[in-house]
């Protein structure tokens, strides 16, 4: 009989490539697998067509605690008349529940950790002491009894031991190497790219009038808390036509936009550990789009370019550095077209093939141990 697994997660799951990319290859790989979600992202619209069962769960609150504790209650609730082998819990927003039922049930739990979730600015910075000190206390309560997990990068796998004494093997979030197209460098189009959440400490208030001194379109593909100060950021210093919102766009269509995109944009503010032992999604995916990008001088970031130069790096996200290290790559063609073809070498080592094989073996040995 296959076995079971159950994957629970607050975020979109229609935009969330990386859960769809580790359901599919379980699906694929003979295990029965739901992907669990709430429905909190406004306006609703319907799932995307997967190889593997979704389900979202209806909730009053959209926002806020009330909005944690009803997503936790109907997952508990739910989960208590689910037949599993094994359930896993996406970050530290859906620890409590999984634990819970994992121990009522005597199955088999896992933990996925995307964040450092504590570390993120939302929770970290010092006027929410009190939001931090609730949710570090869950993690130092909830972690250590999830013996069995894996991550997004070295850097993380190395914090998770070090707190908590856990191996957490690196699973990066990288495409699927056979999906990846071949790209011509002449079709490129004349825009710079960025791509991903649009939220606080991604550096868009120094990128956005940063355009004011480079000579090409800015597209920004993503949404979240600081969209609509973006916008107005943009108007505000007349930059509105140089600079285009496209919100929320699903993995195909972005995919497209990428691989039209000259730059890739992948900034981020030094607001803490989160960001500092960072690996952002557009890194890989820029790199699939042979797109060579402004990327920051974080470990992961200057790891991966010392292994393959896809990037230039800059220490800070600040106007000028970002001015200087774009217009260095629209001026130096030599240098855009090494990093170009890099881009395709890379792809060699960082692909979902690799990945795939870590996660397959990860399911494999778990089933294996006796609970």
């Amino acid at each position: 009989m296959e076995k079971r697994i159950i994957f629970i997660a607050t975020n979109n799951l229609n935009y969330d490539q990386r859960m769809q990319k580790i359901c599919t290859s379980l699906a694929k790989d003979g295990y029965e697998v739901l992907l669990l979600g709430v429905k909190k992202f406004l306006p609703i619209v319907p799932l995307t067509s997967q190889p593997f069962k979704q389900k979202r769960l209806s909730l009053f609150f959209k926002r806020g605690f009330l909005s944690f504790a009803e997503s936790n209650l109907r997952f508990f609730l739910y989960l208590m008349f689910k037949k599993f082998d094994a359930i896993c819990a996406i970050d530290l927003d859906t620890i409590i529940p999984v634990y819970l039922i994992s121990v009522i049930k005597r199955r088999k739990r896992i933990y996925d950790a995307h964040e450092l979730f504590c570390e993120m600015y939302s929770i970290a910075a010092k006027k929410y002491k009190i939001i931090y000190f609730v949710w570090k206390s869950i993690e130092k309560i909830f972690l250590p009894q999830f013996k069995k997990g894996y991550t997004v990068n070295k850097s993380l796998s190395a914090e998770f031991e070090r707190m908590y004494n856990l191996n957490y093997q690196p699973i990066y979030n990288v495409p699927v190497l056979k999906n990846c197209e071949l790209i011509d460098r002449e079709k490129k189009s004349g825009f710079l790219l960025y791509q991903g959440v649009v939220n606080t400490g991604r550096g868009l208030q120094n990128v956005i009038p940063a355009m004011k001194g480079i000579d090409y379109n800015l597209k920004i593909c993503g949404g979240g808390n600081y969209l609509e100060e973006a916008i107005l950021l943009s108007k505000k210093i007349k930059l509105d036509e140089k600079i285009e919102f496209y919100g929320n766009v699903l993995p195909d269509e972005l995919r497209k936009i990428t691989n039209q995109a000259y730059i890739g944009l992948n900034t981020f503010d030094n607001l803490g550990k989160n960001d500092f032992y960072s690996l952002s999604n557009r890194t890989f995916d820029y790199m699939y789009a042979c797109v060579p990008q402004i990327a920051m001088n974080f470990p992961e970031y200057k790891m991966i370019n010392e292994e393959s130069e896809i990037a230039i790096l800059i220490d800070n996200a600040d106007e000028d550095s970002i001015v200087n290290a774009v217009n260095r790559l629209l001026e130096d063609k030599e240098l855009y077209n090494r990093l170009f073809n890099n881009c395709r070498i890379a792809q060699l080592k960082y692909n979902w093939t690799n990945e795939e094989q870590k996660l397959l073996t990860f399911y494999k040995n778990l089933f294996l141990e006796k609970s």
